[in-house]
């Protein structure tokens, strides 16, 4: 049995008692260096790093065992669980996490309603089409990140103000709230939120 376990932002204090009891009877856990020792103290499973290649976890040895893959945040929100549903024939199990979006919103107050939601992972995004919302959560990159986000609505010249949550759940977690033209050239790891300035 293949489980893919949403972990959250990274406190485990975060995560649901499904993927607790999940990760409590693993046998083996494929995950991050990062992912795999924010949950070391809630399993005896063997840790497994994950492959560079996603298509090379097809191959891993799941029959009569209880394998967990670990998702940051949520699964299904841009994350691994997409990629394990399509990839894997027989039936697995996904366990929502609370993603780092949700805890975003949360922070600042601010009702995830009516939001357009996307990521610029891998990509880069259609600033005019985005630009057009009132209201845009993005999972970011160290490609297309905060400062570069902020530049599109610079040379768009729209009025909009950027919240930017780095190091979510974490010691080290920051929040800011910046015009465009205030924003840094580098932050740790973030989600950038974009609102209509009122």
């Amino acid at each position: 049995m293949i489980t893919i376990v949403g972990i959250g932002p990274g406190d485990t204090n975060l995560l649901i008692n499904e993927a607790r009891q999940a990760l409590s009877s693993a046998d083996t856990v494929y995950g991050s260096n990062r992912q795999l020792q924010e949950i070391a103290n809630l399993t005896t499973a063997t840790p497994i790093l994950l492959p560079k290649k996603l298509a090379d976890l097809t191959n891993i040895p799941h029959q009569d065992k209880n394998v967990v893959i670990l998702a940051s945040g949520d699964p299904l929100l841009y994350g691994i669980g997409n990629w394990a549903i399509a990839n894997f024939s027989e039936d697995i199990r996904v366990i929502p996490g609370i993603s780092a979006i949700q805890m975003m919103f949360h922070k600042i107050k601010l009702p995830m309603n009516d939001c357009f939601i996307t990521s610029s992972h891998g990509k880069t995004p259609n600033f005019d089409f985005l630009l057009q919302h009132e209201k845009v959560a993005m999972v970011t990159d160290t490609i297309i990140g905060p400062y570069e986000i902020a530049a599109e609505i610079l040379k768009r010249n729209l009025n909009k103000i950027i919240f930017i949550g780095e190091n979510l759940s974490a010691k080290e977690e920051r929040i800011h709230k910046l015009r465009p033209a205030e924003v840094a050239k580098k932050y740790d790891m973030n989600v950038v939120v974009i609102v209509d300035e009122r």
